[in-house]
């Protein structure tokens, strides 16, 4: 039994494809936000448009999301970070990408399972980056040839701290998120 407020499929599906591609829009528009940091990856609002996708909208919706801003990308729509189109799935961060929708899907499910207080949501929120990171740093390591640890040091652990925060402020956000959807 689901302790939160309804998720979007308890909504008319034209509303529910309407709260997807508004996240899918989002999640593009986060890209565009984008600061290099010196490493393999930018800084960017990705991270917590994709919490609160899945925060928001729960993990199936979440996710479904994330699917059609990958699937836009692989057509070569230039609307990741880098504004690589197709190419941003050949390049060793293309891990992060991917790990959006299992990292929706898991702060969805998460958050759909544990009720509505904030520090709930947060550590859904949490989870999510976690899976986002497993994802990222697991194809950098592969596609480049190090350990995991070396990984995590390059790719994760630069972001550690803005990606907690980002978590508590997709969690901050979510009623309210969930509040304009039903209106």
């Amino acid at each position: 039994m689901l302790r939160t407020l309804p998720q979007t499929r308890t909504m008319p599906l034209s509303m529910r494809l309407l709260a997807v591609a508004l996240f899918t829009v989002l999640t593009a528009v986060s890209a565009r936000i984008s600061i290099e940091i010196g490493g393999p990856a930018p800084f960017t609002l990705q991270v917590l448009v994709v919490l609160l996708s899945g925060l928001t909208l729960g993990w199936r919706d979440g996710a479904l999301s994330q699917i059609t801003y990958l699937g836009l990308i692989a057509a070569g729509a230039p609307i990741d970070a880098r504004m690589l189109g197709a190419a941003a799935f050949a390049g060793p961060t293309a891990g992060f990408l991917v790990g959006f929708v299992p990292g929706a899907a898991v702060a969805g499910l998460l958050a759909e399972r544990g009720g509505t207080r904030l520090v709930v949501r947060w550590l859904a929120g949490l989870a999510g980056v976690a899976v986002i990171y497993l994802c990222g740093a697991g194809w950098f390591a592969l596609s480049t040839q190090r350990t995991l640890a070396e990984a995590f040091s390059l790719v994760v652990a630069p972001f550690v701290g803005l990606d907690v925060v980002k978590a508590l402020i997709a969690a901050g956000l979510t009623e309210g998120a969930r509040a304009l959807l039903r209106r």
